[in-house]
């Protein structure tokens, strides 16, 4: 019990800890000496309304700077970087795994301290320790899905602006003024790195690298070839454009066919803790067999076991990469 009560406290320092760190973050942007510094300097220019300028492609000032730069010495840190990145997200990993290492913490010893068997802290430790991932991953599948239906327009009409006379760097700034977010604020950053001395093919490269799509990458690809090779750059983005539509459409086609299966494994999968639930609340003393007895928790440990098996092979079947 004391135990309990020693990790719930850190678990708390630590939550209070990141709120400051927070509060003083936001303070700073916005309130202290070097903001208030740049607001005057930029009031004082004249002339033109003064906008954010797009080339900054770095993220902003990260919180916790030093572990940051530490975690991304390692190799999983920087595809944690990555990951994080494509989510658009104004957090970092180390940020992630800390509240990740809190909600653990918390989940796994509430339980106890309410009476319940250890196995619930365990299962209830790990589903809230999952709960940031699953949001910052949320959040970069609906950005990818933005990306994907944008890319093809964005192709078509770069062609459209080669043909009718401009440069591919005008096309690129085209795209850029036209395209809404989150396409056009990455093109707007292509063209800002191309304007500002940086390499072409440096600048496509990172483009690649802040998009997660493949078809992406492709682009870049291609227009370094052809930089170097020559062609027609116009019907070389139309044929891009062709093909991604292509893929798109065979993509909504087997979404169409495995949501059927998908359906099945979230049924499947909430239907137990379902079924626990009404016969707890129906009669507890059925139930409470299950949590007193001693082969109780290993049941449920095994059940879990299987049930995420199960899952796994479910998705395993019904994910298909087009």
């Amino acid at each position: 019990m004391d135990m309990g009560f020693a990790l719930f406290a850190v678990v708390t320092f630590l939550a209070v800890v990141l709120a400051l760190e927070g509060f003083y973050n936001l303070w700073a942007s916005t309130r202290s000496p070097e903001a208030r510094r740049i607001s005057e300097r930029l009031a004082a220019l004249s002339g033109e309304t003064i906008t954010t300028a797009s080339i900054e492609r770095s993220r902003e000032q990260a919180r916790m700077p030093r572990l940051n730069a530490l975690l991304c010495l390692l190799t999983t840190g920087q595809r944690m970087e990555h990951y994080v990145r494509a989510s658009a997200l104004a957090v970092s990993p180390v940020e992630l795994i800390l509240l990740t290492l809190a909600l653990a913490a918390f989940g796994f010893f509430l339980p106890p301290l309410l009476g319940y068997p250890q196995i619930f802290g365990l299962v209830l430790g790990l589903v809230l320790a999952l709960m940031p991932w699953l949001w910052v991953s949320s959040k970069r599948r609906q950005r990818i899905e933005k990306l994907e239906r944008q890319f093809p327009e964005a192709l078509d009409l770069m062609g459209r602006a080669m043909r009718a006379g401009h440069a591919f760097p005008s096309a690129v700034k085209m795209v850029g003024d036209e395209m809404p977010e989150p396409l056009g604020r990455d093109f707007r950053i292509l063209f800002d790195e191309m304007n500002y001395g940086v390499p072409t093919n440096q600048a496509l490269m990172n483009l690649a690298e802040r998009v997660p799509l493949a078809d992406v990458s492709y682009f870049a690809v291609a227009v370094m070839i052809q930089r170097e090779a020559g062609g027609n750059l116009a019907e070389l983005l139309d044929k891009i454009a062709t093909i991604v539509r292509a893929r798109l459409t065979l993509l909504g086609e087997v979404r169409t066919l495995s949501a059927e299966g998908k359906l099945s494994a979230i049924i499947l999968t909430a239907l137990p803790f379902c079924l626990v639930l009404v016969i707890n609340l129906v009669n507890p003393k059925f139930m409470s067999v299950l949590w007193t007895d001693a082969a109780g928790p290993l049941i449920i440990g095994a059940t879990l076991l299987l049930m995420v098996l199960g899952m796994l092979w479910m998705r395993s079947i019904i994910r298909i990469r087009v």
